[in-house]
């Protein structure tokens, strides 16, 4: 049953995903756009260049406002991540092993009272 539910919000964490694909990869241009601009905008010296990069740094910000929905996928991508974790994930079985005659004798008494 747990093996079901995994893969069911699996399957709905990958259309999500694959439903926000697009705003995925416009937050990534713009955010390397975005990068790229404040960089250059902190090299620069001259007044014109940086109001220059000012603006296109304003431009690729206002982008990556825009495609605030590929926060969705990111949720929904990393929740596919801990669900192939977990489903790759074994469930540990202890067992006592133990010689001690001590140990085996309040087994079977427990199991004689039963």
């Amino acid at each position: 049953m747990k093996k079901f539910g995994l893969l069911l919000a699996g399957g709905i964490a990958a259309i999500v995903l694959l439903a926000n694909l697009g705003p995925i990869v416009g937050l990534a241009l713009s955010l390397v756009i975005m990068y790229y601009s404040v960089k250059a905008f902190l090299k620069t010296d001259s007044t014109f260049k940086k109001v220059l990069w000012a603006l296109i740094g304003l431009a690729a910000f206002s982008a990556t406002v825009s495609n605030f929905p590929a926060i969705i996928g990111l949720v929904a991508l990393y929740v596919l991540y801990v669900i192939y974790k977990n489903w790759k994930k074994q469930d540990v079985i202890i067992e006592e092993t133990s010689n001690d005659p001590f140990t085996n004798f309040e087994k079977e008494w427990s199991q004689l009272k039963n």
